[in-house]
């Protein structure tokens, strides 16, 4: 059984997460959607809220791919993290040439600490190219219009911590 791994934050999961879900269940039969817990960032969701967002975002394609995904919270290193899932692949997404570089020193590291897990990019869709959860979490504490960068239940949840 080939497992993959998609760690982040997923403050809220944005469409741009999903375009990379999606693909990565079509390489994987089980994806693992580690949720960092990462106490430093100061998330909008409680881990829990977002635990349920992903499920509920991934229930359908789950059940239309066929691939098992599962949300799995973690605060240890990502390297660990794989081993506790039995991920033999990290699935990281890129939105640009920024992304590469900060991923670049990221594989590296995690190869150095086990290089039998493989990491594999997927480039966002163009049009998800620009999507981030902190971008799309300031367009809404001002009171703009997100949803064009998040699925309606997470733009009204969105809604309702802003008001």
């Amino acid at each position: 059984m080939r497992i993959g791994l998609y760690p982040g934050t997923f403050d809220p999961i944005t469409l741009g997460h999903m375009d990379i879900i999606s693909r990565a269940a079509a390489l994987v039969d089980r994806l693992v959607i580690g949720v960092a817990i990462n106490r430093d960032k100061g998330p909008l969701f409680s881990l829990e809220e977002r635990v349920a967002m992903i499920e509920s975002e991934c229930r359908a394609l789950s059940e239309q791919t066929g691939t098992e995904i599962v949300p799995h919270p973690f605060e240890n290193l990502l390297i660990d993290c794989a081993h506790d899932v039995g991920a033999q692949i990290i699935v990281r997404g890129l939105r640009a040439v920024a992304d590469f570089e900060y991923e670049f020193q990221m594989v590296g590291m995690n190869r150095a600490l086990d290089d039998s897990v493989e990491t594999v990019f997927l480039m966002a869709e163009a049009r998800h190219q620009a999507i981030a959860s902190k971008l799309v979490k300031e367009i809404a504490r001002l009171g703009g219009d997100v949803s064009k960068f998040v699925t309606p239940p997470v733009h009204e949840a969105l809604k309702a911590r802003f008001g």
